[in-house]
């Protein structure tokens, strides 16, 4: 059992950066490939980012690649998603997930994942 709780949304203008954290619980965190999605009211949750359970690989939606970096440690039981040069179509709540899968793939399909956190706002202004 995992249980992830994010933090670092907030309100910010386009062009603008900021970084969300996703804290897990437990001790086999490095066993976990790791996840960020994102939702906006009336559509699916998107795949935004995914990183396997060592950081060596990771895999990025075609919108965001070049303005978002995931990246974990594992030390720290946390993954992070930095987002620069936000624009107002990233406003959306954005969710870590956790996989226990020790292989070396990024996990991109949102069935995959087992345990959600309950998510952070991220709202960018034009």
């Amino acid at each position: 059992q995992v249980q992830l709780v994010e933090s670092g949304g907030g309100l910010v203008q386009a062009g603008g950066s900021l970084r969300l954290s996703c804290a897990a619980s437990g001790r086999t965190f490095s066993s976990y490939a790791m996840g960020w999605f994102r939702q906006v009211p009336g559509k699916e949750r998107e795949f935004v980012a995914g990183i396997n359970w060592s950081g060596r690989s990771t895999y990025y939606v075609d919108s965001v690649k070049g303005r978002f970096t995931i990246s974990r440690d594992n030390a720290k039981n946390t993954v992070y998603l930095q987002m620069n040069s936000l624009k107002p179509e990233d406003t959306a709540v954005y969710h870590c997930a956790a996989r226990l899968d020790t292989s070396p793939r990024v996990v991109v399909g949102r069935e995959e994942y087992a345990w959600w956190g309950q998510g952070t706002q991220v709202t960018v202004s034009s």
